[in-house]
């Protein structure tokens, strides 16, 4: 992960050769041009496409994560604005910045004379195009794969737009290819990415375990869709002999000094800072978690706050206990319409003196997000695949009862245990690369030990299944797009629930975002995808928004409503 920016330098030149493939009926006459690099090194295309996976999303933080998915999922609060064509910007790095790559290693090893040695290397690229494209079709329903980026070598540039079902059968199939080439240690002597892998640096059986957690995602999505398909995919991660991500070490880590998606200004405030919902605050207090200090800042209420509301006569909003051990946390409405009174306070401090005010209000921990805030030196670790999230959907699928006399390798309270461990270490790991407040010194066994402990958290038999819901849901703080297809999928956190409710909330939510008319080139396979989805070609509305919906989401409960 270190010093890849000398790469850069090459892997440009390769951006510029097979990026613009998949659009430019011109581009033959690129080929002519000898100053251009006409076979890049594949190592560096596989650097290239890993790297842009994690960093394009440097204005996906501000624009969607920060303004959009997580005031849906409730994990903080803001100013509300519209969604604009900001949004969405993982398409277009699909297509132009990660696919063409891909498709190219594979070209040059279906080519090379002695291509038996380049199999794992190849494969790597399903398990690639798999990862980001998940996320495409997330909030885009139908997109192309199976005849994308095939401009430069077949001058197709109308390619069709696959359906859902398509896509993740397909999807499915490289991922089991990957599996099977990979774990094969009979093959011959393979060549190896090295360092040029950013991710796992040629470590096969790390990427298994990643190809294995990427069903375990696409068993989640299908659930509602084909339960059967959900649970099959579920018993055949369980019964792969090495099965998916396992450690800390085996998750998609990748930090680089370079990349700041939130620069070393105020971008983390852009148009409006955010802040702790009421309802994620309360539940990180009410169960004492250790991620407590990790998601939020403190507010003003610390050191002699007391003295000073004394002597000026002034009394604490009704909706603050002075006896809470825990007041200088607090969280906001996640609608400010619903409780006007609280949301006065978000951003408005309280007047104490001519002198004084204080803000009663927790944001989110503005470092822990943007490490170099304020010229800081720390680092933006991300984390894009978990160990967390991995255990939590095998608790899931056991508590539902999917393993079908499958062995699952321990109880659905052994892998919910797991799950909030690997968190609370992840999240702590993510805080001191930031060099922001973590969760424990130490190795936080005490501290971890003692949540596990805590009546609301523990595994006991009560509400057992939310419990691994709310896990979930808490532990993909720093994984938006995971967060918001959570909720989305399952309906949690479920309004009116005593253990953990989703707050009221009159926003219309989007389901979906809208991909827009291509040009004449490929308007008809365009039109045909919104027709056959049910979608009004480039609305962009939230009436449409939140009323259509991608296949897999059809049968999905509404926002607040899981069962």
């Amino acid at each position: 992960m270190k010093n890849i920016k000398h790469r850069y330098i090459k892997v440009c030149i390769a951006l510029a050769l097979l990026g613009a493939a998949s659009c430019s009926k011109n581009f033959g006459d690129i080929n002519t041009d000898p100053s251009l690099v006409s076979k890049p090194d594949v190592k560096f295309l596989l650097s290239y496409s890993e790297d842009k996976i994690i960093t394009y999303q440097g204005t996906e933080w501000v624009w969607e994560s920060m303004e959009q998915l997580m005031r849906f999922t409730q994990h903080v609060t803001s100013s509300p604005y519209e969604i604009t064509n900001n949004v969405n910007t993982r398409y277009n790095n699909y297509y132009l910045q990660v696919l063409p790559n891909l498709n190219e290693i594979r070209r040059q090893v279906d080519a090379m004379p002695d291509k038996e040695k380049y199999q794992k290397i190849k494969v790597v690229t399903n398990i690639l195009m798999v990862l980001h494209g998940i996320k495409v079709t997330d909030m885009n329903g139908s997109v192309p794969f199976s005849e994308a980026v095939r401009g430069r070598y077949e001058q197709k540039y109308n390619p069709v737009y696959d359906e859902q079902p398509a896509l993740f059968a397909n999807w499915l199939g490289q991922l089991d290819e990957a599996i099977k080439v990979l774990s094969d240690n009979s093959m011959v002597t393979q060549m190896v990415y090295g360092p040029s892998d950013i991710f796992y640096q040629s470590d096969w059986v790390k990427w298994v375990k990643l190809a294995n957690t990427l069903k375990l995602r696409i068993a989640a999505r299908l659930e509602n869709a084909d339960k059967a398909k959900c649970q099959a995919i579920f018993q055949e991660v369980m019964k792969d002999a090495i099965g998916p991500i396992s450690d800390y070490d085996s998750q998609v880590r990748y930090v680089n000094a370079t990349y700041v998606p939130f620069g070393t200004g105020g971008d983390i405030d852009y148009r409006s800072r955010r802040y702790a919902s009421t309802s994620i605050m309360s539940f990180l207090k009410k169960t004492n978690d250790p991620r407590l200090p990790v998601y939020f800042e403190k507010n003003d209420l610390v050191g002699s706050y007391k003295d000073s509301l004394a002597k000026y006569q002034v009394s604490l909003p009704a909706f603050i206990d002075p006896n809470d051990p825990l007041i200088m946390y607090q969280g906001g409405p996640a609608d400010w319409t619903t409780n006007p009174d609280v949301a006065s306070y978000i951003g408005n401090p309280l007047p104490v003196s001519q002198f004084t005010k204080y803000s009663l209000i927790s944001p989110i921990n503005r470092r822990f997000f943007s490490p170099q805030l304020n010229q800081a030196t720390g680092k933006f670790l991300d984390v894009a695949v978990t160990h967390a999230e991995t255990c939590f959907y095998i608790a899931e699928f056991i508590q539902k009862g999917y393993a079908g006399g499958v062995d699952t390798k321990g109880s659905a309270e052994d892998w919910y245990q797991k799950g909030v461990t690997s968190s609370i270490q992840t999240m702590n790991a993510i805080a001191v690369a930031a060099g922001s407040t973590t969760a424990y010194s130490g190795d936080g066994a005490t501290e971890i030990s003692n949540y596990l402990a805590n009546p609301l958290v523990k595994f006991n038999g009560v509400n057992n299944l939310e419990k691994i819901y709310i896990q979930q849901y808490l532990g993909m703080y720093r994984q938006p797009n995971e967060a918001y297809v959570f909720c989305r999928r399952t309906g949690y956190p479920k309004t009116g629930s005593a253990y953990y409710g989703r707050e009221p909330f009159h926003e219309l939510v989007p389901r979906r975002f809208w991909l827009i008319d291509p040009g004449e080139v490929n308007r008809a396979n365009w039109s045909a995808a919104m027709q056959q989805q049910g979608f009004t070609p480039n609305a962009q509305d939230l009436p449409t928004l939140s009323s259509q919906r991608i296949w897999y989401d059809k049968a999905a409960p509404d926002f607040g409503k899981g069962l």
